[in-house]
């Protein structure tokens, strides 16, 4: 794939068009295509194998999610001028080949690209594509309801995060993130009789949760609820909320181990047909020194037992969830995925999943308890904050009671966060839109700027000084130091100095979204497999 010969002198940056990119997808050639926008926006039209990076939180995401510096990175927006700031931004960070989208997302509407919403759409289409074709087993909400108020010998199981089910749940169901579900099944359902329920919030889960039941053959009968929580509401039936049945994380030799044997030994073969391929730590050094390729190191465990002990250099991406936001874990695409686990369980499940993505993925065998020898989180690698001024929290509560027109302060923490709680007069800001924000607050003597830990607040700081010309500064830890503190808050949607747009809402989260809104989601799911023909970049099969 060749850069487009028009070279734009003014920005510096070559182009690369839609041609040229499908081009690449098809031949598994590694390529980064970022939308530079807010995630609402994001979420309302992309490409199929678009990663959402926002302009504003750049320096927080691009190292881990794009570690290797040379990667082909392509960058759009849809006309709100954000590509070219965060094509430049990526440069000054060390990567190395940046372009633009020739025409942004309009260009590739005009050339005939096909458009998708929603976030992680790879994961969604691949699982409507694996129903379409493997027929996957499903019970609607009133035939689920009546198998549980009849006492069924059912079980249902949730395949979501744990604080998705302990948001709402299916009444009786316990807490099962996708990667457990063949590793966990036999002690939750012993009797080869028990019907076998799993569950997410809409589709996409409770398929791949269904199916890898299936594939890894246990003697269960084994059904999806059809359109998960959303279904059950859609149906006037009650969920219950603040649940927290989870499954047993005792040791896996112990007393069960029979079951594991089985689980392990069905979850290699699946991973076999899939395609995955394996790998000795050996092999895994030699790839990490391959400076021609990119190698994302996943340990697919449960976020504790990656605290507790992961390999060194492994970041902590559940396999469940893995599967469902390849997108935002992996935004790499053609890049090559090394999956860890203790059990031979759980990466094998996730690997044979991947490979039909059209993923290069290796599963790391020979491992040894020692080998996870580094336990808690290990700290981000970031880059650089340029130089800035700090404030106090005592010193900011004192300018605020002294004068408080004269000092601005912005908040750029989620909107989430900032309605949930925040400094009294703080205005909730988009990093992306900070000259329009500073514009708002010019009569301002001064700027303080915060954050949950004032982290990204620090990197805006640079901006805000070139922008105002006036004293800018980064208040020391943050609003998290304010509340530590025991300084006053205030909550919801005080002062919004930009739009609510940084998080898309999903109509399958939470507990208050319009029956229309749901409706049409599922209607946005059921169009997949077609939205995949109409597209033909993606490579997935199904075994």
């Amino acid at each position: 794939m060749t850069a487009t010969a028009a070279h734009n002198t003014e920005t510096a940056f070559a182009t690369l068009s839609f041609k040229e990119i499908h081009a690449a997808l098809l031949e598994r050639k590694e390529l980064a295509l970022l939308d530079v926008r807010e995630e609402a926006p994001f979420a309302e039209a992309h490409p199929l194998f678009a990663a959402n990076l926002p302009l504003g939180r750049i320096e927080l995401e691009a190292y881990s999610r794009i570690p290797r510096r040379d990667t082909r990175i392509v960058v759009y927006d849809d006309g709100e001028g954000l590509a070219l700031a965060a094509a430049q931004r990526l440069r000054q960070l060390g990567y190395s080949a940046v372009h633009l989208l020739a025409g942004g997302l309009q260009g590739w509407r005009d050339a005939g690209g096909e458009i998708f919403r929603d976030v992680n759409a790879p994961s969604k289409a691949f699982g409507e594509l694996v129903e379409s074709q493997r027929h996957t087993p499903s019970l609607s909400a009133p035939e689920v309801k009546a198998l549980l108020d009849g006492g069924a010998d059912v079980v249902v199981l949730d395949a979501r995060r744990f604080d998705e089910y302990n948001t709402m749940s299916i009444p009786g169901g316990i807490s099962v993130p996708g990667a457990e579900l063949v590793l966990r099944v036999r002690t939750l359902a012993p009797r080869p009789e028990t019907r076998v329920i799993v569950n997410c919030a809409g589709r996409t889960r409770s398929i791949i949760g269904s199916q890898s039941l299936i594939n890894a053959g246990i003697p269960n009968p084994v059904s999806a609820l059809r359109n998960g929580t959303i279904g059950w509401t859609l149906a006037g039936q009650q969920l219950e909320h603040g649940k927290t049945h989870r499954f047993s994380e005792r040791p896996l030799d112990q007393p069960d181990s029979a079951y594991h044997a089985q689980a392990a030994s069905a979850s290699r073969q699946v991973a076999d047909r899939a395609g995955a391929g394996r790998a000795d730590l050996a092999t895994l050094e030699r790839w990490q020194n391959d400076s021609g390729r990119t190698t994302y190191r996943l340990d697919v465990r449960t976020p504790e037992e990656y605290s507790r002990g992961h390999l060194p250099g492994f970041s902590s991406a559940p396999g469940g969830q893995l599967v469902q936001e390849t997108d935002h874990v992996a935004p790499v695409r053609g890049a090559r995925i090394v999956l860890a686990d203790d059990d031979g369980v759980r990466a094998n499940m996730t690997a044979s999943w991947l490979a039909q993505m059209g993923w290069e993925v290796h599963v790391l065998d020979g491992l040894q308890p020692q080998h996870f020898s580094v336990s808690g989180n290990p700290s981000q690698t970031l880059p650089p904050q340029a130089p800035h001024e700090s404030v106090t929290v005592q010193q900011l509560a004192q300018w605020l009671q002294e004068a408080p027109t004269g000092t601005a302060l912005l908040d750029f923490t989620s909107s989430a966060n900032y309605v949930k709680q925040h400094i009294p007069g703080a205005r909730f800001a988009l990093r992306s839109q900070l000259a329009a924000v500073l514009q708002q607050a010019a009569a301002a003597e001064r700027y303080v700027l915060t954050c949950g830990s004032s982290l990204l607040a620090a990197y805006a700081a640079a901006d805000a000084q070139q922008l105002t010309g006036k004293p800018v500064f980064v208040l020391e830890g943050g609003t998290a130091a304010w509340i530590a503190a025991g300084l006053p808050l205030e909550t919801g949607e005080t002062a919004l100095a930009s739009p609510r747009i940084d998080r898309y809402r999903r109509p399958y989260e939470g507990t208050d979204n319009p029956a229309a809104a749901m409706q049409a989601y599922l209607d946005w799911e059921y169009g997949l497999v077609a939205q995949l023909a109409a597209d033909g970049s993606h490579g997935f099969f199904v075994i």
